[in-house]
């Protein structure tokens, strides 16, 4: 039996135990078959069921034994076993040999190949145990990441802390950054940074005042204030900082740019991307951390709706055309940009990037870092592009006439662009490029999709709470009278121990307008982004505001949530 037909058998026992509708079954499948996800993973996190009543049910159903991955211990697992790709490929994890059998541990009872391939490549035969999908993902990435998700840094030594190891990106190995070595403020920093990563943040603000001093991180996308050392301990908390990123420690005058790149377990390193600034009473610096994870999770995890993911998988299979994203800084362009590039990543295609910054270091892709006082700008990087043989461009910002001239002409040439821009909506992003001096033909001829977005805050699972809002203020907020007539369901934050103020990650908002020839007509006639706008309305497209609510319907965010991201 092939892998299709047992994903069909499993779908098949759902429905007969009524825990899956027929018709949701179809579209699952389908995902399963032609994504990057496996069937129970989408089972989990479309709340279809949980991880612990999908166990119970395939245990008994197919005779495997359930085991509580809680009462393993996974740092006991030999050595040999830590087959990082056999691992990350099967999402399955060799446990341990009892009476000369491999005991793997699986989520999924349709699993075969995971044990032929663990079997063949240790040489022993296996035996699966059936374990809770959320606990077999946390357990890999523990045993993978050397423990890192769980340390408790209460837990962890000053001697340790201050030993966290700063690898010297930019430098050769032997040469030796020495200075702002003070321990005590070494542990305090590595504290920090620590933290920070364990509570998914995307920056640290290290701000000085006149009397007081104060460290925020930006957790999913709001400040929040974490620390209060001392004021005197301001140039100190600086010098480490730029001594970390290469800086120079001397030069307080004019702003600095630097990256940090920190391992902190045996397999597992954090790259840093670090700005220092001169203020009215010493140096800021704000630390972004910049997760290589972010750019793998597949398009299915950003949260674009169907139709959504459709048309944007439609244009990057185009051979040629430019396809825009949007949004304002922080709302996951960079993100939407290199899942796109992914994708397209293969070893048929000459994939080139012109980014200011590089954030992420992407395999296979060959990436530009912006120069400026050398130079080299985002034009130069796309002319010199166009002279090395390009299947895909991408190009981090159209900011001028002069870039927005030749990514138009490489796409109109047989090559297909992906470029961001700063404007609010898709419509006028078109509008935005028409004042820049950009002839109307070309954009008609050229833009074949423009995607705008925000990231809003996800409501956390486990402590949401339904929110009475009355059919008046579900109409205000812009549901339709169709839609409540349906039943919607509305939640709220409330907070709890595993979440910050409710929320808990973030997901997408987007707006996915295609180039019809409604809308290229539109502009060969010169329309503005209202006009442009109302079309695709007509067309059927959801703008921001539309997509957000959805995803309150869906019980991903709050209407509050929604109303912060699209309120512009």
């Amino acid at each position: 039996m092939d892998h299709a037909a047992k994903i069909q058998g499993l779908a098949t026992l759902l429905v007969r135990k009524r825990l899956l509708e027929a018709s949701t079954a179809v579209g699952l499948i389908e995902q399963a078959r032609t994504g990057k996800q496996n069937f129970i993973s989408l089972l989990i996190e479309q709340n279809i069921t949980t991880s612990k009543a999908l166990q119970q049910l395939l245990s008994d159903e197919y005779g495997i034994v359930a085991v509580d991955l809680d009462t393993v211990d996974v740092n006991q697992i030999d050595e040999e076993y830590r087959n990082e790709s056999l691992i990350r490929k099967h999402h399955a994890l060799p446990l341990y040999v009892e009476k000369g059998m491999l005991i793997v541990a699986v989520d999924d009872p349709i699993n075969i190949t995971a044990l032929e391939d663990f079997q063949f490549s240790f040489g022993k035969r296996t035996e699966p145990v059936l374990v809770e999908h959320d606990k077999l993902a946390k357990a890999i990435e523990k045993v993978l990441d050397g423990g890192f998700d769980d340390i408790d840094l209460g837990d962890v030594s000053d001697d340790e802390l201050a030993g966290m190891e700063v690898q010297d990106t930019e430098h050769h190995e032997d040469d030796v950054v020495d200075g702002a070595d003070d321990a005590p403020i070494v542990v305090y920093i590595n504290k920090l940074l620590m933290d920070a990563i364990r509570k998914g943040a995307s920056d640290l603000h290290f701000e000085p005042y006149e009397k007081n001093y104060r460290v925020r991180f930006r957790i999913d996308g709001i400040l929040h204030e974490v620390a209060s050392p001392p004021i005197t301990l301001s140039s100190r908390l600086a010098a480490r900082l730029k001594v970390m990123a290469n800086l120079d420690i001397a030069e307080r005058r004019v702003p600095q740019d630097g990256r940090i790149k920190m391992r902190i377990s045996r397999t597992k390193s954090i790259d840093f991307r670090v700005s220092t600034l001169p203020t009215l009473w010493g140096e800021k610096v704000v630390m972004r951390i910049l997760d290589s994870s972010s750019a793998q999770l597949g398009i299915d995890m950003l949260g674009y709706e169907p139709e959504q993911k459709e048309l944007y998988l439609s244009a990057l299979n185009q051979p040629q055309g430019m396809i825009l994203v949007t949004g304002p800084t922080g709302s996951g362009k960079t993100v939407s940009l290199y899942t796109g590039l992914n994708i397209l990543n293969t070893a048929e295609r000459n994939i080139a990037t012109a980014e200011d910054p590089v954030e992420i270091n992407l395999g296979g892709i060959n990436q530009v870092q912006i120069n400026n006082r050398a130079g080299l700008d985002f034009a130069s990087a796309l002319r010199a592009f166009l002279r090395q043989d390009p299947d895909v461009v991408m190009v981090g910002e159209i900011r001028d006439l002069e870039t927005a001239e030749i990514a138009i002409k490489a796409a109109q040439t047989g090559h297909l662009v992906l470029s961001t821009l700063h404007t609010n909506s898709s419509a006028e992003t078109l509008t935005r490029l028409l004042n820049m001096g950009v002839p109307a033909y070309n954009i008609a001829s050229s833009v074949s999709l423009i995607i705008a977005q925000r990231l809003a805050r996800r409501l956390c699972k486990k402590c949401k709470a339904a929110d009475d809002v009355p059919v008046e203020g579900l109409l205000a907020e812009g549901f339709s009278q169709q839609q409540i007539d349906q039943g919607i369901s509305v939640y709220k934050a409330v907070g709890c121990d595993d979440c910050t103020g409710g929320y808990k990650g973030r997901v997408g908002i987007y707006e996915v307008m295609p180039m019809t020839d409604a809308v290229a007509k539109l502009i060969m006639e010169n329309g503005n982004s209202l006009q442009i706008a109302q079309q695709t309305q007509k067309e059927g497209v959801a703008n921001l505001r539309q997509s957000a609510l959805t995803k309150v319907a869906q019980g991903v965010t709050s209407l509050a949530e929604a109303a912060r991201v699209t309120s512009f």
